[in-house]
């Protein structure tokens, strides 16, 4: 779209505008958007970055909108601990009920989460599951991440802007998909428009 207009620039130009503008993006568009339903899902897939093995951690709800990621290097209960903090911290109120896989590390939400219905059975999960996808399309396409704080970083903008403009198409009728995104553009052009006039 630019070559067409008569600006060069090269793919370090894109990189670095999405390095000093996605957060800011992602922040805005996370506070505009509707709250989240109570109902989570939760799973853990792992990344391999410079042959060390991590894992991301993702919440969505179950709409499939991403609440918040997070790389670490394990996947115990400290680990698991440290991410529901994070996705309380970020989000401010607790769901209705959470659900997982078998991992025995989700057992650390006895302790920061008591009042939660926590549901692991087997099917039940797939929503957290599929909304990795787009996540490993990336990650090819990147050729692997370099570190987990470039991936911590890369993610947890493209988790929340990918989800924002992904809606799922089969929920509606043509009419209904249109004003969908038409709201959903006019919330993302306020979005840059704070970054732009400020």
């Amino acid at each position: 779209m630019l070559a067409m207009r008569g600006v060069a620039l090269s793919y370090e130009t894109v990189r670095e505008w999405c390095l000093k503008f996605g957060q800011t993006y992602a922040n805005s568009l996370r506070r505009r958007s509707p709250r989240p339903g109570d109902q989570w899902h939760l799973d853990e897939v792992f990344l391999k970055i410079n042959g060390r093995l991590h894992y991301l951690w993702r919440a969505v709800d179950q709409d499939g909108d991403v609440l918040d990621i997070l790389v670490q290097s394990r996947r115990d209960k400290k680990a698991a601990k440290k991410f529901f903090r994070k996705l309380l911290k970020g989000l401010r109120y607790v769901p209705r009920v959470i659900i997982t896989d078998k991992l025995k590390s989700y057992a650390a939400k006895q302790e920061i989460m008591p009042s939660v219905e926590h549901r692991q059975n087997k099917w039940q999960n797939n929503r957290a599951e599929n909304s990795h996808q787009p996540t490993r399309l990336r990650e090819k396409v990147m050729r692997r991440f370099k570190s987990a704080r470039q991936a911590q970083r890369f993610l947890s903008v493209f988790g929340i802007i990918t989800s924002f403009f992904r809606v799922g198409r089969h929920l509606y009728r043509a009419h209904g998909y249109r004003e969908v995104m038409k709201t959903r553009f006019a919330v993302w052009g306020e979005a840059i428009g704070d970054q732009l006039a400020a």
